[in-house]
Order: C-alpha cells, then sequence, then structure tokens
C-alpha cells in the first residue's frame, strides 16, 4: 500500500494546476497581444506610414503647382502729382495680385521612377514589418513553452516532496517498530529538506518565466495571468521528410527577409536611373496672370483698373544641365555602389537562411535522439526504483541507497521534461522556416 502511494504521488505530475482566476491565455493570444503592443512592430508601423507619405509625395510631382500673391505698398518722397503735374513730397499707394501654375512636361522621367521607388519603399516596410512579426512570434512561442516547461517541473517536484513526506513517515513507522534504526531518519530528513528546495526554486523559475513573457507583452500585473492549461502531446511531423536543402528552397520564396533584401536592390537600381536623370534636361510650361491697380486722384476706379492692367504670361522652360562641379556623376556613382553593396547583403541573407535552416534541421534531429534516448532512461530508472521502493520497504535497502534510487529517477523524469519541450520548440522552429504556423501540439 506504501508502495502504490509512493507511485501514485509522482504520477500526480500529469494533473493540472488549479487556476485562480480567469486571466489565461493560449499561445495564439500571446502572439497577437505581442504583435499589438510590441514598441518593435510599431516602430515598424510607423514606418511604414512614412513610406506611405513618400508615394504621396512622389504623386505629387505629377501635379501642377499653383500659387498666388498679393501685395500693397506705399511710396512716399518726391514725386510728381499727376493732378498738377508738379514735383513734391507726395504718398502714392499700389496693390497687385498674381496667379501662376506650373507644370512639369519632361525631367528625364525623373517622376515616374520615384513613383516606382516610393512604391518599392513600401513594398520594403511592409516586408521589415512582417519580418519583425516572424520573430516576436518565434520569441513568444519560446518564452510560452518556457513557461509550460518549468509548470511541469514544478508539478514534478511538487509530486516527489509528497513522495518524499510518505517516506518519512514511513521510516519514522519503521523506527518506531524497531526495523530501522533512528539514524536512518536523518537522511529522510535531509531528502525532505532538499525536495522543499526543490519546489522553491522551481516555483522561482516558473514566476521568473511568466515575467519573462508579461515582459514581451507589455503586461502590468505578471503574478495575475497564466498560460493556458491545456494537455499537449509530442507532435508527430513529416517535416524531415523533406532535406534542409527542400526547406531551405522553399523558405527563400516566403521569407520576409529575404524579400526585403530583393527589394532593397530594386530601390538601388531606382535609385540609379534618377540620379541619371539629373544629367537630363528638363522642360516645364508655366502660365500666370497679374493686375495692378493705383491710388491717386484723377484715375480709373479699382474695377476698372483692375480689368485694365491685367496681364498674362505663358511659355515654357528648358534647363539643360552642363557641368555640376561632378556633383551628378559622384551621386551616379555612389547609387552604384549601395547597388552592388545590396547586392552582396542579399547573398549574405541568403547565406543566414541557409545556414539557420540547417543548423534547425540539425538541432531537430539531435533534440528527437535525446528525447528517445531519455525515454528509455526514464523507463529504466522507473523500474530500478520501484525495485528499490520493494527493497526499502522490506527493509533490505538503507535510506541512502533508496534517496540515491530515487533521486536519479526524479533527475531522469526531469531531463525527460526538458528534452520534451526542447523537441517540440525546435520542431516548430523548423515548421516555422517551411512555412507552417505556430501551435503547441494538443490531445
Amino acid at each position: 500500500m506504501i508502495k502504490k502511494n509512493i507511485l501514485f504521488a509522482f504520477f500526480i505530475s500529469t494533473i493540472a494546476f488549479s487556476q485562480v482566476d480567469n486571466n489565461i491565455i493560449s499561445l495564439q493570444d500571446a502572439i497577437d497581444i505581442a504583435l499589438e503592443k510590441n514598441i518593435n512592430i510599431k516602430q515598424s508601423e510607423l514606418n511604414l506610414d512614412n513610406s506611405e507619405l513618400g508615394r504621396s509625395d512622389a504623386i505629387g510631382n505629377f501635379l501642377p503647382t499653383i500659387g498666388a500673391s498679393a501685395n500693397h505698398q506705399w511710396n512716399v518722397g518726391r514725386g510728381i502729382n499727376v493732378t498738377t503735374n508738379i514735383i513734391e513730397e507726395i504718398t502714392t499707394q499700389f496693390s497687385s495680385a498674381t496667379a501662376s501654375i506650373g507644370l512639369p512636361i519632361y525631367n528625364g522621367s525623373r517622376n515616374v521612377n520615384q513613383l516606382h521607388r516610393a512604391n518599392l519603399e513600401i513594398l520594403a516596410s511592409k516586408y521589415q514589418l512582417e519580418d519583425i512579426k516572424d520573430d516576436v512570434k518565434l520569441f513568444v512561442a519560446n518564452s510560452y513553452l518556457q513557461i509550460m516547461f518549468n509548470k511541469e517541473i514544478l508539478k514534478v517536484q511538487k509530486s516527489q516532496l509528497e513522495i518524499t513526506k510518505v517516506e518519512y513517515e514511513r521510516t519514522q513507522d519503521l523506527i518506531d517498530s524497531g526495523i530501522f534504526s533512528p539514524r536512518q531518519i536523518f537522511e529522510i530528513e535531509a531528502n525532505l529538506a532538499s525536495q522543499e528546495q526543490s519546489v522553491v526554486q522551481a516555483e522561482n523559475n516558473l514566476r521568473d518565466a511568466k515575467l519573462n513573457l508579461a515582459q514581451v507583452l507589455l503586461l502590468d500585473d505578471y503574478e495575475n495571468f497564466d498560460i493556458a492549461n491545456e494537455d499537449f502531446s509530442i507532435p508527430f511531423s513529416d517535416i524531415l521528410e523533406n532535406s534542409p536543402k527542400e526547406i531551405f528552397e522553399k523558405a527563400k520564396t516566403f521569407r520576409n527577409d529575404i524579400k526585403l533584401a530583393e527589394t532593397n536592390i530594386s530601390i538601388a537600381e531606382k535609385d540609379i536611373q534618377i540620379s541619371k536623370s539629373f544629367r537630363l534636361p528638363s522642360i516645364t510650361s508655366f502660365y500666370s496672370w497679374n493686375t495692378r491697380i493705383s491710388y491717386v486722384d484723377n484715375l480709373p476706379s479699382f474695377n476698372d483698373q483692375f480689368d485694365l492692367n491685367k496681364g498674362q504670361t505663358y511659355g515654357f522652360g528648358i534647363n539643360i544641365p552642363i557641368f555640376q562641379g561632378r556633383a551628378i556623376s559622384n551621386n551616379i556613382q555612389r547609387t552604384k555602389i549601395n547597388l552592388e553593396r545590396l547586392k552582396f547583403q542579399y547573398e549574405q541573407e541568403k547565406l543566414n537562411l541557409e545556414n539557420t535552416v540547417y543548423q534547425a534541421y540539425n538541432d531537430l534531429v539531435g533534440a528527437i535522439k535525446l528525447y528517445e534516448a531519455s525515454n528509455k532512461t526514464v523507463k529504466s530508472l522507473k523500474s530500478a526504483f520501484e525495485d528499490a521502493t520493494d527493497r526499502y520497504l522490506l527493509g533490505s535497502l538503507n535510506s541512502f541507497d533508496f534517496i540515491q534510487s530515487k533521486q536519479a529517477y526524479e533527475a531522469s523524469v526531469s531531463e525527460n521534461i526538458r528534452a520534451k519541450f526542447d523537441y517540440i520548440f525546435r520542431l516548430k522552429v523548423l515548421e516555422f522556416y517551411f512555412g507552417l504556423p505556430l501551435s503547441v501540439p494538443q490531445y
């Protein structure tokens, strides 16, 4: 009966924690909150808004420029009085008004290229935003799984504490009945104190993991939230049926960091075309209308002067760049250098992605092997622990050897949990690079 109580206490680690409040978030909830509140994402969204304004500027380059001006002036000093035709000290007033419109006709396709560049800037900002979101998703998933791991460890440590308490009571009974020496209780007491420390440490680790996720999600009251407490299974995935090369080739087709690097190259090519356009002549058209009114005696009325003095000017203007002190040539060279730099950066991004995929693939293979090995270790040490429990209860095994067997089993269970969560995360990372959504595997 004692043996059954011990084993039952150990396997209560499969029972979920009771929840005190209703502030429970799932992995998808956590990802959604992070995507909504993350500061880096908000900054990237502002960059996207700025790119939208850049496109508005580029569209505005095709529109005419319209302006109007008016002024009123006083001239004080010697002048001819138009009434007496005598030079005298006199104050005269004049008003004038002008309206003008200008429209670019040709400037080396600069406006067209600037609009194309602005559209590419928007696309690049979107890719950058989505790339940051991908990083946030992976980080949140890792933090979420870390909480799940620490929860499992805490449950194991609590169940071990219950086992140790049962051991303590049983040992005390055996001492009282004269089967064990009173000294045997010292080792059990030491093990009980050690187990209590392990529970406290597991609680601290869980609290730290929750704090880490709360900080990522910008939650103020991290102590009053918890993750969804659902059973999960070891996921099955056929991702390893694909070679690392195949996963890499697929990742290149949708990864936002690769698309961003490609778009930056297109932007640099547009910059070259724009910089070359400054070597070409530009043609503009213009039109202006003006009038003038004078406030002097014996002159026509305001309305008559407004109509009599009006005039129009219109025509075309051409600007031909001849020599700009090598400013244009040097700027063209700078844009070409920038293009080559971005091409190298694009190649580096592909290399980084390839290395990441291959590393994730190898990590997953290693994690699977480690998890399978830890399963065998747990199974073997479980049998040894059961045998040690039988012999301990019969009095044929001392408390020191029993505790050694128990601690070895405990360590194997903890390592098995660690290997399981490491396997799950490695799998999710590789699936993520294969284009599969992040999710916690459940029964």
